[in-house]
């Protein structure tokens, strides 16, 4: 079947579903953190428990790297459809293993059993990236910037819903188990929209690269690894703070984390829809150097917040500062270098996944020790005073924020030398899938 007779309407909404199902989950993650940590990560190590939820958080983005490390090159022989129904499965099973978890004494196999939930979450996190971001390039080749930042606009969208979701489960004083029920229906319907849904062959396929070309074409062009490795940094920037941010914040501004993760989230469901303009103005690389510059000052910022009002406006800057990051990054990689296919996504994605399996539980051991130094040893922890807990957790949340402030500041070096080397060419780098050159 060719990408002209596919129904390019249902399957970009099978792509919105499946981006809007991944935040859900990130934002179910960033609710039930504080409830995983007291619940069960206290119970079995308070020194350490802060460290010990942010290994947990960061397995779901190891299954997410892998599965974007080996279904990018799988995807053009499995299919994307098999890659999607994988996806919804693995957060069904996900969302299952965690209410289980909560009904298990607290010990060695509970814990287990909440990393290995977590886990299937983020395989199936990676395979809605494999298949949906492919697929998109496929069915909209000549605006792919553009409209990977609107299908990723529905990242944000899942977390304004899973966030709000939280803040009702918890005001009205439902159990927060039920979070995970939230995680079901929307994989459920995907489950059933893929699987009655034909899908198209790769852009890479539909162009006949052959796979030797497709890692050929990765392999000789230095410049791919400079991006590979800015997304280290771009996707540390952007969501690592996002899943700490319940347990940080809460403690800063004396309010509910998430309630500032929902704003920013809306923030970026509306401003991904606009990427386009913006791109045409200043190019890809362009805005990534705005986005690190804003998102660094974010960062400081929502450190130095002591109020809600503060911190809003803290949140703004740094929302807007990593509103476009993920999907721009995605969208530099599939416009210059079109023939690596799903493997060239598939390796940024990789990147950003494993970035936060490695911030995160940093975050939480910046974290535990800032708690540490204010008590005045890890052995007083216990003796505080529920005051002088709530200072010293003050304290370590603010060392824990501004820890990665200075990230996407290192990249504005990198994006300058680029846009400037772009824009002396007169162009901004796009290829064509059929052969190099500036295509604008």
């Amino acid at each position: 079947m060719t990408n002209t007779e596919i129904n390019r309407k249902r399957l970009y909404y099978v792509g919105n579903l499946s981006i809007f199902m991944i935040g859900l989950g990130f934002a179910v993650r960033a609710n039930i953190a504080p409830n995983l940590q007291a619940d069960i990560y206290d119970q079995i190590d308070l020194a350490n428990s802060a460290a010990m939820v942010g290994e947990a958080l960061g397995i779901t983005f190891t299954g997410f790297a892998l599965t974007l490390l080996f279904g990018s090159a799988l995807v053009d022989l499995v299919g994307m459809k098999r890659m999607l129904l994988l996806s919804a499965l693995g957060y069904i099973a996900g969302a299952l293993g965690l209410l289980a978890a909560t009904v298990m004494p607290v010990g060695p196999t509970v814990e287990m059993v909440v990393l290995a939930s977590l886990l299937l979450t983020g395989l199936g996190w990676g395979a809605v990236e494999a298949a949906s971001n492919p697929m998109v390039a496929a069915l909209f080749p000549e605006e792919k910037t553009h409209r990977l930042n609107i299908l990723h606009a529905w990242w944000p969208a899942g977390i304004v819903v899973g966030g709000l979701l939280g803040v009702a489960i918890s005001a009205v004083g439902i159990p927060w188990e039920i979070n995970m029920f939230v995680l079901l229906i929307p994989a459920v319907v995907l489950a059933w929209m893929v699987a009655s849904s034909q899908f198209p062959e790769t852009e890479r396929v539909a162009a006949g690269v052959s796979y030797g070309d497709m890692f050929a074409e990765l392999l000789k062009r230095p410049l791919f690894w400079v991006f590979w490795a800015c997304m280290f940094l771009t996707a540390a920037a952007e969501l690592a703070p996002g899943q700490w941010v319940n347990i940080a914040l809460s403690n800063i501004v004396g309010m509910q984390g998430i309630l500032l993760l929902v704003y920013v989230s809306a923030l970026m469901f509306v401003m991904r829809h606009f990427a386009g303009p913006i791109v045409e103005r200043i190019s890809s690389v362009g805005l990534m150097f705005v986005s690190c510059l804003a998102a660094g000052i974010g960062l400081y910022l929502l450190s130095l917040a002591n109020t809600p009002a503060l911190a809003f406006a803290a949140a703004t800057v740094w929302g807007i500062g990593v509103c476009y990051m993920w999907p721009t990054m995605l969208g530099i990689v599939g416009e210059r270098f079109p023939r690596g296919g799903a493997m060239a996504m598939g390796l940024m994605g990789f990147a950003g996944g494993m970035s936060i399996q490695f911030v995160l539980p940093r975050m939480g051991g910046i974290f535990d020790a800032a708690k540490a130094e204010a008590a005045g040893g890890a052995d007083q922890l216990a003796t505080l005073s529920p005051e002088a807990m709530e200072a010293a957790v003050r304290y370590a949340s603010v060392e824990s924020f501004q820890s990665v402030a200075w990230i996407p500041l290192l990249l504005l070096p990198v994006f300058g030398v680029i846009w400037l080397y772009d824009r002396q060419r007169g162009g901004d780098g796009a290829e064509s899938i059929h052969g190099q050159g500036d295509t604008h």
